[in-house]
C-alpha cells in the first residue's frame, strides 16, 4: 500500500476546483508515488467552504489557513488563493516543513517572490509553481522538438522569433463588477500578471532566458463598481499589455495580452520560428501542434494531433485521436509534484522560475514608465 500524501488546499474557487479535480483523478489514470489524501480545504466563509469540501471531495473544511498549514497531519500545501495570500501562506507552509504547490504568478511583486524563494530554500522543502500550460502534451512535445529530446538534435534549429498573444474579452463590459482582479493590492497586476505570466513562462520554457524588454500597459476602464456597492472604485491594474523581448540567445520576441480582445474567450497563440523549422500552438485547440520542418519542395505546415501514446503524458490516457482537455494539465502537474516530493527535488517550474518570471514582469512595468528598454535581472541575481 502506498504512503499517503496528505494535502491542504487553500482556496476553493476556479483554481481550487481545477486542482481538486486533479487530486481526485491522478491516481485513477497514473501511478503516482503516493496516495493523495484530500485532507482539508480552506476558505474565508465557513458555509461556502463546507459546501466546497462536500462537492469537491475534501474530508474537512476550515476557515483558518494559519492553523491548517501547521497541522502535523498535513504533508503538502496547495495554494489556490488570490495573489495577496500566496506569500503569507507559502512562508508559513515552508516554516512548518510542508511541500508547497503554488498557483501562478508566484507573488504580487518581485520582492515578495524573492522572499518566498528564500523561505523554501532555507526550509529545504519541495516547491513547485503551477504553470499548467507546460504540461499540455502538445507544448511538452514542442519543447522536445526545440531541445531534440533524447536524440539531442533540435528540429527547430537556431531560434529567431517568439510571438504570442493571449486574449480574453471578459473585461470589455463597463458594467461588469469590480473584483479582486481589479485591485492591485490583491492581484499585483492585471492582464500582465494574469495572462502575461503564462506567456513569459512559455517563452522561457521554449526559447530561453529573457535579457531585456520594452513594453506598455493600458487601463481602458478606470473605475468599476463592486457587486453590492453603490460607489465606483478605481481600477489600478492594467487591462492590456504589450511587450518586446530580447532573449539571451539572440532571439527576438513579442507578446500582447488583453482582457479586451473582443470575441476571444481563452485565445493563447504561440509561434516559434528557427532556421530549421517552426511551430504554432493555440490553447483553444490544445491537442494540436502545427509544425513546419524544412524539407525542400514538400515543405509545409502540418498539424500533429498530440494524442499518441509516445507523446508526453498521453500513454495513460485514451487511444490516439481521443482528445484531452484543460483539466488534464492540472492532473499532469500534481503528478509531477508528487514525483518531486518522492525524490526530494523541486520540479520545474518552481519558485526559482517564479522569481525569474517576476523579473521579466517587473522589467516590463518599469519599461512602461520609462519608455525605454529595461534590463531583466540575470539568472545569477535569483536569490
Amino acid at each position: 500500500m502506498k504512503k499517503p500524501l496528505r494535502i491542504a488546499m487553500i482556496g476553493h474557487q476556479f483554481m481550487g476546483r481545477a486542482h481538486s479535480n486533479a487530486w481526485r483523478q491522478v491516481g485513477h489514470f497514473f501511478d503516482p508515488p503516493f496516495e493523495p489524501v484530500m485532507q482539508v480545504i480552506c476558505g474565508r466563509d465557513a458555509e461556502r467552504t463546507r459546501a466546497a469540501a462536500d462537492k469537491l471531495g475534501w474530508q474537512e473544511a476550515s476557515t483558518s489557513w494559519e492553523e491548517t498549514v501547521r497541522r502535523p497531519d498535513i504533508d503538502a500545501v496547495d495554494i489556490c488563493t488570490p495573489g495577496d495570500l500566496h506569500g503569507p501562506v507559502a512562508l508559513a507552509a515552508a516554516a512548518a516543513g510542508k511541500a508547497v504547490l503554488c498557483e501562478k504568478p508566484l507573488a504580487n511583486n518581485l520582492a515578495e517572490a524573492q522572499k518566498m524563494l528564500a523561505a523554501v530554500r532555507k526550509a529545504g522543502v519541495v516547491h513547485m509553481l503551477c504553470h499548467n500550460y507546460r504540461r499540455v502534451p502538445a507544448l511538452a512535445l514542442a519543447r522536445e522538438l526545440v531541445t531534440g529530446g533524447e536524440q539531442g538534435e533540435s528540429r527547430i534549429g537556431r531560434i529567431f522569433h517568439f510571438r504570442a498573444v493571449y486574449l480574453h474579452d471578459r473585461g470589455i463590459d463597463p458594467r461588469a463588477p469590480r473584483t479582486w482582479r481589479h485591485d492591485k493590492a490583491r492581484a499585483g497586476s492585471g492582464a500582465l500578471g494574469d495572462f502575461g505570466s503564462h506567456v513569459i513562462d512559455l517563452a522561457r520554457f521554449l526559447v530561453g532566458e529573457i535579457a531585456e524588454v520594452s513594453g506598455t500597459l493600458q487601463t481602458f476602464i478606470a473605475q468599476r463598481t463592486a457587486a453590492g456597492e453603490a460607489a465606483a472604485q478605481p481600477v489600478d491594474v492594467d487591462d492590456a499589455a504589450l511587450a518586446l523581448l530580447r532573449f539571451e540567445n539572440g532571439a527576438l520576441g513579442s507578446f500582447e495580452v488583453s482582457r479586451f480582445g473582443m470575441g476571444r474567450k481563452n485565445h493563447a497563440r504561440i509561434e516559434v520560428s528557427g532556421d530549421r523549422g517552426a511551430f504554432v500552438f493555440n490553447l483553444e485547440r490544445l491537442n494540436e501542434l502545427e509544425l513546419y520542418v524544412e524539407e525542400g519542395p514538400t515543405s509545409g505546415f502540418r498539424t500533429i494531433l498530440a494524442t499518441h501514446k509516445q507523446h508526453p503524458y498521453m500513454a495513460s490516457w485514451w487511444p490516439p485521436g481521443h482528445l484531452i482537455g484543460y483539466e488534464h494539465t492540472f492532473i499532469h502537474t500534481v503528478l509531477d509534484f508528487m514525483k518531486g516530493v518522492a525524490e526530494g527535488r523541486s520540479p520545474t517550474p518552481n519558485f526559482e522560475d517564479g522569481v525569474r518570471g517576476h523579473q521579466v514582469l517587473d522589467a516590463i512595468e518599469r519599461a512602461s514608465t520609462s519608455r525605454r528598454w529595461e534590463r531583466v535581472g540575470a539568472a545569477a541575481e535569483v536569490r
